[in-house]
């Protein structure tokens, strides 16, 4: 049986092939992403595939909180139900890295807005459902001011603390509600694969893209993701693994969650 899936930055690299894998195999995919022209090219590529998969597509610019809010209004408004939730949009280098409210778009798009929808979501997932947070081999102390928008970090720097952060809310989220659901699972789908992120930010082609969206679709759907609620997955050594020592950290994982909460309530 098929399951309702939704899938952030699904118009490009990994995002894109997973969607691909997912609607040949007979799931509804919901689409997101911020180009309307790319996100309706998108949908109709997806729904001429073969098999019995459906397609919706919904527009939303990750980094204005109010575009997130209405993502999760919209998705909710037709749906009462979520089987699973892929956070994998993601930026890395940008003519821009300040948002219009003096934030760091790394932050915005790879922390903050994921952690908001899937807040705004959690009634549709239940306790059977599942949160993957795309997260990176990328991982670098968080500068908590620098996540409040009080400092400027180079785009690199600004990434890996992201990615980290995005680790960390997961494994608290996975761990407070480990008994109750849903399941909350980082997962580094593999270092420098050829996605467009990985050709603007580091000039190489990458490696086959693939790699990335099949350890995806396996942790949002096997089995041998069923118990894994709060663990990270780290496909470059494909297997269950520590992230950076700060995710374990329990205090500085609190904080981390804190200043992502008083940021989104600044912005709220």
């Amino acid at each position: 049986m098929g399951k309702t899936i939704l899938l952030t930055g699904a118009t490009d690299g990994i995002g894109l092939e997973t969607a691909k894998r997912l609607v040949q195999a007979g799931h509804q995919v919901l689409i997101h992403g911020r180009s309307p022209a790319k996100l309706e090219a998108t949908e109709r590529a997806l729904s001429a595939l073969p098999g019995d998969g459906r397609v919706e597509s919904y527009l939303a610019d990750l980094s204005r909180m109010a575009d997130v809010e209405a993502l999760a209004k919209a998705i909710a408004d037709k749906h009462d139900h979520l089987d699973v939730l892929i956070n994998n949009a993601g930026i890395l280098k940008t003519p821009e890295p300040i948002t219009q409210d003096g934030l760091d778009v790394r932050f915005v798009v790879n922390t903050l807005a994921p952690y908001l929808l899937t807040q705004r979501l959690l009634p549709l997932l239940g306790a059977e459902g599942r949160v993957i947070n795309v997260s990176s081999a990328a991982q670098a102390p968080v500068d908590i001011e620098a996540l409040a928008g009080k400092g400027r970090l180079a785009d690199m720097a600004a990434y890996a603390q992201s990615k980290l952060a995005i680790t960390m809310w997961s494994r608290e989220m996975g761990l407070a509600r480990k008994e109750s659901g849903p399941a909350f699972i980082a997962v580094n789908p593999g270092s420098l694969l050829a996605s467009k992120m990985v050709k603007e930010g580091f000039g190489v082609a990458g490696a086959d893209i693939g790699i990335g969206a099949d350890i995806l679709i396996r942790a949002a759907l096997t089995d041998e993701f069923a118990d894994a609620s709060g663990q990270y997955y780290d496909n470059d050594n494909r297997r269950f693994a520590d992230p950076h020592p700060d995710a374990l950290d329990a205090r500085k994982s609190q904080d981390v969650v804190g200043a992502i909460e008083a940021a989104l309530a600044e912005l709220g």
